[in-house]
């Protein structure tokens, strides 16, 4: 259970197959080996040790999948930095970790002052990028050049490997602890669930500091494929780079799938070569499924459940469920089956398992739980009860066995004493051809306790009033569940991974409440 061991041997394989892609940047196996054997050796020469936090604060590249390896290679620990977050916020996880080594890209460096004035404890820093380090970091390039290789430690197995830090959506983030074994055993159960396409080149463009982002681009490792990177998601250039390099396999969130249908020069790519698009990371609408199929019809649709808690596997939503049969079983909006060697079950408040079709919450055991939350053992013991891991998830299994989540079990809207499913009701306000986005939370009423509200993005160029979205509604759900007030937004708060964040919408009407 090595996370390097994919490495050497797709090295020793497929020397010459391209490893890495990076605009004009191209790498092979062998040169990526010898470059993580390297930059592993620099590490080691500036102190770095087994079990030492590495922190990356950088956007998708062929360096950070260099750093990555060379951090396992050495036996650290990656802490892949979250680049949407401010000075501060970066300061309070560099500390928390107990950072020993920061690097940085061309990006970020305007950020570096104020996390420098903002941590406790100062970490070394490395560059990694093609402007003028500065002064006080090292060049990666310089520290390469340099350094002499060093033989694989060949960490594994419960050795940690990353802390991953979660958004901080409710309250501090926390540094999810992942090992060896978990990451891989994450990657292998996914290709047993699906064989990787035949010389698979894939598309990186979620972020590397979401578990969805960095476990998709170590499983090409381990197939021995085709990694390329763009920075992050910009529709032209995400375009332009699956056409240019023949890209078949990608991973969008359902954000930036909606952002790349209805951009205006989306019809003028041929995307003959996608093949397999996953997405997962938040909840997707029927009717974004239902559009993004029929402008692709060429690539096949599979989703991935998981949670970073759970190195990102939970369970895997395969094509077969998304072709016309299944779909008028409704299967295209499960999340699938669990994938062979995860536990679940679905539970009551009092912990006790519900029947079939009966919802509760989501629990999971299995080799990928996380070993805990970073020195929060507190945190750590609110969601890991008697060997399974809390989800958090409100959810039902069906008799086949096939997973539905309706909710986060605090997004859950209770008016009159009645249960609201808020993804119920955002499913159906999808459907309405105006919407482009939308989020229903519960907002404060004297007499109902909470009502329920809708917050909507519409399309460019689209006119609907509040009456005629809460007519669509009524005509197909129940009327206690459909929106009582409509608030029309010109753009949703997103975290990072590019979940809407309920947090910001509820808070201006919960204030005092």
């Amino acid at each position: 259970m090595q996370l390097t061991q994919a490495l050497h041997r797709a090295a020793q394989l497929y020397p010459e197959r391209t490893a890495t892609v990076f605009r004009e940047r191209r790498r092979t196996y062998r040169e990526s080996a010898e470059r993580v054997a390297r930059l592993a050796g620099g590490l080691h020469n500036l102190g770095i040790t087994k079990g030492e936090r590495v922190s990356v604060l950088a956007v998708n590249s062929d360096h950070y999948q260099e750093a990555m390896l060379a951090c396992w290679w050495l036996g650290a620990v990656l802490n892949p930095v979250n680049t949407r977050w401010s000075a501060a916020e970066i300061a309070y996880s560099l500390d928390d970790c107990g950072a020993t080594l920061l690097v940085v890209d061309d990006q970020h460096l305007p950020l570096l002052p104020g996390i420098l004035a903002g941590v406790e404890r100062r970490p070394m820093l490395l560059h990694a990028g093609m402007a003028q380090t500065p002064s006080g970091a090292l060049c990666m390039e310089r520290l390469l050049a340099s350094a002499e290789p060093i033989a694989d430690s060949r960490s594994g197995g419960d050795d940690l490997a990353v802390i991953m830090y979660t958004g901080g959506t409710t309250g501090r983030p926390k540094g999810v602890m992942l090992s060896h074994a978990a990451l891989l055993i994450t990657v292998l159960l996914r290709l047993a669930e699906q064989a990787p396409l035949a010389k698979l080149v894939g598309l990186n463009v979620a972020p590397m500091f979401h578990i969805a982002g960095l476990a998709v681009a170590y499983a090409r490792v381990v197939s021995g494929d085709t990694n390329v990177y763009i920075p992050g998601f910009e529709p032209v250039e995400l375009l332009e780079t699956l056409c240019r390099e023949q890209v078949n396999e990608t991973l969008l969130v359902p954000t930036m799938l909606q952002a790349l249908l209805v951009h205006p020069r989306f019809a003028e790519f041929d995307l003959g070569c996608l093949r397999h698009i996953l997405y997962g990371a938040s909840p997707i609408s029927s009717a974004l499924l239902d559009k993004a199929m029929a402008q692709l019809p060429q690539a096949d649709f599979m989703q991935v459940y998981g949670l970073t808690e759970n190195t990102g596997l939970v369970s895997f939503n395969p094509p077969a469920n998304h072709g016309a049969e299944a779909r008028a079983a409704g299967l295209h909006r499960s999340v699938g089956r669990p994938v062979c060697g995860q536990w679940v079950k679905v539970v009551d408040s009092q912990g006790e398992q519900v029947p079939r079709r009966a919802i509760g919450e989501l629990l999971v055991s299995g080799p990928t739980v996380m070993q805990g939350y970073w020195n929060k053992p507190e945190e750590t013991a609110k969601v890991l009860k008697d060997g399974w891991l809390c989800t958090g998830d409100a959810a039902y299994m069906d008799e086949d066995g096939h997973l539905f989540i309706v909710d986060r079990v605090k997004d859950m809207i209770i008016s009159g004493g009645e249960n609201v499913y808020s993804a119920e009701v955002e499913n159906v306000l999808a459907t309405h051809p105006a919407v482009a986005l939308c989020a229903v939370i519960g907002i404060p009423h004297d007499t109902w306790g909470e009502a329920v509200h809708a917050a909507v993005v519409l399309k460019p160029g689209a006119e609907v009033g509040a009456a005629e979205l809460q007519a669509h509604c009524r005509a197909q759900i129940a009327g206690y569940k459909c929106p009582k007030s409509v608030e029309f937004r010109e753009a949703m708060p997103l975290s990072a991974a590019g979940k809407i964040l309920k947090r910001d919408l509820r808070e201006p009407h919960w204030v005092g409440r």
